[in-house]
């Protein structure tokens, strides 16, 4: 690299650097931040605005026009997966998931909180959003706290079940498919190397704080109204959540069209009153779900386009091929130390920078496999322990909890999970 590359390099840096701490402190919101830090880059990097060869990579063209169409297939895996969400709401059968398992429990607060934790898990991999967990945790949160469950444990098991969930809804996998060129089936190959180890320390982490907390207080206030009442749907209509997922990991069909066949078995089993109003409502409120999430994807596609622009990437390969790890203990050692960098919006984040920097580690020489990997893991410890996450803020408003208190309570025990699938997938990777 010549001195002037090398200046170049240090300004993308710094960019980088700003932006990262700009999003840390939630002065620049992620959605606006990915672009505006894509431009910067190209600029510094020297890409043209516009050129008349169709070949040549610009900012116009390439970066914001391409960039903002990059991550189609995953929007349109987030946007069916959150049809499907709705779909299950609408026809009530989440809330008979969960009160099924609120009468298995009976009144014992260990087995009530981990059959939530084991179904919560459930339906969020079915559907996630913002509104399903408010949907599930103003139902299960209420019960955990009038059998004795404190607040922070209540909180827990609802973010556990989210990030158990997360990783198994398929609607989430899309992404990998766009930024790394993995097939479905390759991701679905490696699930279990990050799920086992995040639900097996999750339970022990539930348990743990149920046997230091003791009972907690059971006068305790529903913020607001939520529904306990619910449609009676068919016993064998509760797999409809679990139709999808069996598709993708046994037929090996692909997210979208598993996601349809889950949405009309579901129709089909529970032949609510209504079922064009369902479907056609569903789908309506399901994008309105996941507007924001689809926003940060057209950013993700923005950014990934930008630092695989030629010019970009030339200033920025030898910075990442300095620090990428080539054995299995760096591989382990790289990824656990720094996964407290999914949170806050860092750069480990894959709804961030995460996935530009997977794809720069994909070019300076890493399987595209082991980077996929890496990024879920350390996904883990974001999908539980961010401060920044919607679900978090929600959940500890909701239970009244130091939202700052459940990343210090979870961080270590996310990390735990975070090096044993790091450990389990070096030998699958390397």
């Amino acid at each position: 690299m010549t001195s002037f590359m090398w200046v170049q390099a240090i300004g993308i840096l710094l960019v980088f650097l700003v932006f990262v701490g700009l999003m840390m402190t939630r002065k620049l919101p992620t959605i606006l931040a990915l672009p505006l830090m894509a431009i910067l880059f190209a600029v510094i990097a020297g890409v043209p605005w516009m050129s008349n060869d169709p070949e040549t990579t610009t900012i116009a063209k390439t970066i914001l026009s391409s960039g903002s169409m990059r991550l189609s297939g995953a929007i349109a895996g987030l946007v069916f997966g959150a049809w499907f969400g709705q779909i299950l709401n609408k026809v009530g059968i989440t809330k008979s998931i969960i009160r099924k398992a609120a009468e298995l429990a009976g009144d014992k607060p260990m087995l009530i909180a981990v059959l939530f934790f084991a179904t919560a898990s459930i339906i969020f991999s079915a559907a996630g959003g913002l509104g399903m967990v408010i949907l599930v945790g103003t139902i299960v949160i209420p019960i955990m706290l009038t059998a004795g469950i404190s607040q922070f444990v209540a909180s827990i098991v609802v973010i556990s079940a989210v990030g158990v969930g997360a990783l198994f809804n398929v609607s989430n996998w899309a992404v990998y498919v766009d930024v790394l060129g993995l097939s479905v089936q390759t991701i679905a190959d490696y699930t279990l190397v990050a799920a086992l180890p995040l639900i097996l320390v999750s339970l022990g982490m539930i348990i743990f704080y149920i046997k230091r907390d003791g009972k907690g207080r059971k006068a305790w206030a529903m913020p607001t109204a939520s529904g306990g009442e619910g449609k009676k749907v068919p016993a064998f209509a509760l797999i409809s959540p679990l139709v999808p997922v069996i598709l993708v990991f046994a037929f090996k069909l692909d997210i979208v069209p598993a996601v349809v066949i889950g949405a009309l078995v579901t129709i089909l089993l529970t032949w609510p009153k209504r079922p064009i109003h369902v479907l056609s409502s569903a789908l309506v409120e399901g994008i309105q779900d996941v507007a924001g999430a689809m926003a940060l994807m057209i950013g993700i596609g923005i950014l990934l386009n930008s630092v695989m622009a030629p010019q970009v990437s030339a200033l920025i390969s030898p910075l990442i091929e300095a620090v990428l790890p080539t054995n299995p203990l760096m591989y382990i050692l790289f990824f656990t130390l720094l996964s407290p960098l999914a949170i806050y919006r860092g750069p480990l984040n894959v709804w961030g920078l995460g996935s530009g920097i997977a794809a720069l580690f994909v070019t300076a020489g890493m399987t595209p496999v082991a980077a996929m990997l890496a990024l879920r893991v350390v996904s883990n410890v974001q999908a539980v322990s961010d401060p920044t996450n919607s679900h978090n803020v929600w959940v500890a408003d909701f239970t009244k909890s130091d939202i700052n208190d459940i990343l210090k309570k979870t961080l270590p025990w996310m990390m735990v999970a975070v090096l044993i699938s790091m450990v389990l997938g070096s030998f699958m990777v390397f």
